[in-house]
């Protein structure tokens, strides 16, 4: 094997091991229900980690507006729900917003 392969396995074995391991050494295990529900909430502050940052970054010089289409997507999403009809009302707010000059 050559130097590259060696440490392409390495890399994949120290990222594979901190995702495995969890699993090995918690599987029997019980939680109390508050210990559980707090494991409940990661998902969705993960998913606000990586949303948020993005929509303040999405339209450079912009910030109010991607603001403004991130309430129209939650506005539509928690009337009409679905994903592509808050997704097309905040892209059709974000475009109104900026041809008027916000």
């Amino acid at each position: 094997m050559n130097d590259m392969a060696v440490l392409i396995m390495g890399m994949m074995v120290v990222t594979y091991l901190p995702r495995f391991i969890p699993f090995v050494v918690m599987a029997d295990r019980k939680f109390s229900p508050r210990l559980e529900e707090f494991f409940g909430y990661i998902p969705y502050a993960a998913l606000g980690a990586l949303i948020i940052p993005g929509f303040l970054t999405a339209i450079p010089g912009h910030v109010e507006v991607s603001i403004m289409g991130v309430i129209t997507a939650l506005l539509i999403g928690y009337w009409k729900g679905g994903v592509v009809k808050p997704v097309l009302g905040a892209i059709l707010s974000c475009t109104l917003f900026i041809s008027f000059g916000f």
